[in-house]
């Protein structure tokens, strides 16, 4: 018997014939692998277009290019965290759905899905783009670095609702278990951006605002590729009535709300990083540019790891099957672990060739040497943070993640970076940073192990509710249970 919580406005009818669930049966290890390659395929070849931009602008032999790169870099990824935030509500919803054999509400939350982020960005690229030039300037640029970086944002903003539904469409190929077409999406986006990207920048002679168009062309790639396997191969968009859209929003809302918190205390942590390492210089931004360009392409695997299990927690936990709930959740943190330790040997050895490739110097140099060298290692730490992120928004426990995430974006990263400044200037705020992840990525795993633990004994249903801030201490006690009320 379905969980009643789950068909209050729009049950399922006898009659619908729903696919079994992808992962409530066999190896969890397997589903997680084989889910998480194809979305670090995919995640990594979007990673590496950026990475490209900023190695084909930095030819142009130009740092204050390359600083801009860095500076609209941090914008973007605060886009970037918004559609992720609403992406994760659609997955988790979508999935759960699944679990618990409703395939037809899983269509509509789909489609309440996709129409909640197209609107959602709408309002905030309008918002957000009369005050472009004045949100760079307070994230420390001046003059033509400033003025660079405003122009290639004018290009790239308007395109933010197009980036949210192309992601929203893919979490939910990945919501039905279709690794493969999920990674089509953002995989056929990154190899059309690398096609056009030199022919812009140098053929077209356009520099950074080539750079610009060739991103919002991509975007529009990845909306058809999106669409298209979610409305035409999988058949799995319905349109809501209106009373079933405004019910759905106040679910999604109550996990796409903390979960955007969530995500968006991560830019906002870059934010204050790149304003601490502005007043060393252009060098030393660009050096901050590369290693935030390096980090997503050196641990893609990890950041498609974070979403990969997403859709397994959900489907298992709808399905009321808490061991493997448990399971996937140890699983990823051994993969975790693993994973980090190869790229950092990696990067240690190949340190001195990125260097090259980037015509680095000076401070730039430095920081990128220091960061491959020692504070990657720190990234284990990030890695885990995610894994508890997953389980907390996919097992009804939003808050925790906005709770822990806004933790490491403000005492886990003013503090410890401006000690490091103190300390050691511009490397310094790179090993603030390290230290800062350290501190609340053991935190978290210890906050999820609690919730794991005491999950199986909440009902299902209950779990779809955010927590509230109260429950959330809850956490920390284990004479108290954390059920939600």
């Amino acid at each position: 018997m379905a969980s009643p919580n789950l068909r209050t406005t729009d049950s399922a009818s006898p009659e619908d014939e729903s696919p079994p669930p992808t992962f409530v049966s066999g190896s969890l290890l397997r589903h997680i692998l084989v889910m998480t390659s194809t979305g670090a395929i995919g995640l990594m070849a979007i990673f590496l277009v950026d990475f490209a931009n900023l190695f084909y602008i930095s030819l142009l032999g130009k740092q204050e290019l390359a600083a801009a790169i860095g500076y609209a870099g941090t914008i973007i990824f605060f886009s970037i965290s918004i559609s992720i935030g609403i992406m994760i509500s659609a997955i988790a919803l979508v999935s759960k759905a699944l679990g618990a054999g409703e395939h037809e509400r899983a269509k509509k939350l789909s489609g309440s899905s996709l129409l909640f982020v197209l609107f959602s960005l709408i309002i905030i690229a309008s918002t957000l783009f009369p005050f472009i030039d004045s949100v760079v300037g307070l994230l420390g640029a001046k003059g033509q670095t400033r003025a660079i970086t405003t122009d290639f944002l004018q290009v790239v903003i308007p395109s933010m609702p197009l980036m949210g539904v192309g992601m929203c469409a893919s979490g939910l190929l990945r919501a039905v278990g279709d690794a493969k077409r999920a990674m089509y999406v953002t995989l056929g986006t990154g190899l059309f951006a690398a096609v056009l990207d030199p022919i812009f920048i140098f053929t077209l002679d356009l520099g950074i605002q080539g750079a610009a168009y060739v991103t919002v062309i991509a975007r529009f790639v990845t909306v058809a590729v999106g669409l298209y396997g979610v409305i035409k191969i999988h058949n799995m968009v319905a349109l809501p009535s209106f009373a079933e859209f405004t019910a759905h929003i106040r679910q999604l809302l109550g996990i796409a709300v903390p979960a955007v918190l969530t995500n968006i205390a991560t830019p906002v942590g870059n934010a204050y990083i790149t304003s601490a390492i502005a007043p060393y210089g252009d060098e030393a931004v660009a050096g901050w540019a590369i290693i935030g360009r390096l980090i997503p392409v050196a641990f893609g695997f990890i950041f498609a790891l974070s979403g990969a299990i997403g859709p397994i927690i959900g489907q298992n936990y709808g399905a009321a099957k808490f061991d493997r709930v448990r399971k996937t959740v140890i699983d990823s943190l051994y993969v975790t672990l693993v994973y980090t330790l190869i790229v950092w040997l990696l990067l240690y050895l190949t340190g001195d060739y990125l260097i090259a490739a980037f015509s680095a110097t000076g401070d730039a140099a430095l920081l990128v040497t220091f960061f491959v060298n020692i504070v990657v290692v720190s990234f284990l730490f990030n890695g885990a943070m995610f894994v508890a992120n997953a389980a907390f928004n996919n097992l009804g426990f939003a808050t925790y993640s906005t709770i822990l995430n806004w933790g490491k974006a403000t005492l886990g990263t003013i503090p410890f970076v401006w000690v490091g400044a103190q300390i050691a200037g511009s490397k310094g705020v790179i090993a603030g940073q390290g230290v800062g992840a350290v501190v609340f990525g053991v935190l978290s795993i210890l906050v999820c192990l609690h919730v794991i633990k005491k999950v199986g004994k909440t009902p299902p249903d209950k779990t779809l509710r955010p927590p509230l801030w109260r429950s959330a201490l809850s956490a920390f006690s284990s004479s108290k249970s954390v059920n939600i009320p």
